[in-house]
């Protein structure tokens, strides 16, 4: 059995997912998103993780006030992500 080296992430990375959540905090935050599902909801962005070649993140959010409509959320999340894909290049 192969035991996987887990490493903490680099400087770098920390840097870059530290951006990119401050740029999709301040999307939300601004309500560019034209979305129905999270027209009033209040989303905060709660962390970034990059992957080592800082082509692939995760981001982690919860909807402000509560676990509610978690899954609501991150469905309609997911339905937008291209907009923030773009909005974050």
């Amino acid at each position: 059995m192969s035991k996987r080296i887990v490493r903490a992430p680099s400087q770098r990375q920390l840097r870059v997912g530290e951006e990119i959540r401050h740029a999709l905090s301040h999307i939300i935050e601004r309500r560019e998103v034209r979305d129905p599902d999270l027209a009033e909801m209040a989303i905060t962005v709660t962390e970034v993780r990059i992957s080592p070649d800082l082509k692939n993140a995760s981001v982690y959010v919860v909807p402000l006030g509560g676990i509610g409509d978690v899954i609501e959320v991150a469905g309609a999340l997911n339905r937008i992500s291209s907009f923030f894909r773009r909005r974050v290049a």
